[in-house]
């Protein structure tokens, strides 16, 4: 996984974001501040922007300028949530970049998210997608299988969990505020990690 790799990655990412902007901010007017997508939109694209501009020519500096640049620009707790999980992947990453140290750094990256917004899974946030996305891409590093295959099956944990969101009660952030009437819809932040999970799995190698 070299430079070119985790270009593709933020380049599928803010493609994704785009097309499903509206349906991102759809989830978050039900239990947010609507504009979870328009915010993410306009963040990702100014990370292209970014790494178009100025071309990193290590792994850990996409990430490290990935994150710069959503937390500058990204409003709300997302854009310091995402920036501090690749602020501390790209901390974590060693050269050259194995499916062993991805997986790694990747869990680093989500345990960097826990602690900032103190959440936990369960707590209905992206922590729901991300924590049984990294479980599942580290099982994956250590039985062995193909990386594509790896970053598959961590994106269809990340899908899960984001689904799985739907029928709990908000623990943190403004959708705490409703109480109960938080039940029933999906955490905005779980389903835009379950999109970057997928741009994950859609690089090819």
């Amino acid at each position: 996984m070299d430079t070119d790799f985790f270009l593709a990655w933020f380049a599928g990412m803010a493609e994704l974001i785009r097309l499903r902007r509206d349906h991102l901010t759809e989830l978050d007017a039900a239990i947010g501040d609507a504009d979870h997508g328009t915010n993410l939109d306009r963040g990702f694209a100014e990370v292209r922007q970014a790494l178009a501009e100025w071309p990193p020519t290590s792994p850990e500096q996409v990430l490290l300028s990935a994150s710069n640049t959503l937390i500058r620009r990204v409003g709300g707790a997302s854009g310091p949530l995402y920036g501090t999980a690749f602020r501390q992947m790209g901390k974590a990453l060693d050269a050259p970049v194995t499916p062993a140290g991805f997986a790694a750094a990747f869990e680093a990256g989500v345990r960097a998210v826990a602690r900032l917004g103190k959440a936990a899974p369960g707590d209905k946030t992206m922590l729901d997608a991300l924590a049984p996305a990294s479980r599942a891409l580290t099982q994956a590093v250590q039985e062995g299988v193909e990386v594509r295959e790896a970053f598959e099956r961590a994106a269809r944990a990340a899908e899960e969990g984001a689904l799985a969101t739907i029928p709990l009660l908000a623990r943190k952030g403004r959708a705490s505020y409703l109480g109960e009437r938080s039940i029933g819809h999906e955490d905005p932040g779980a389903a835009s990690s379950a999109l970057i999970m997928a741009a994950l799995a859609s690089v090819e190698s």
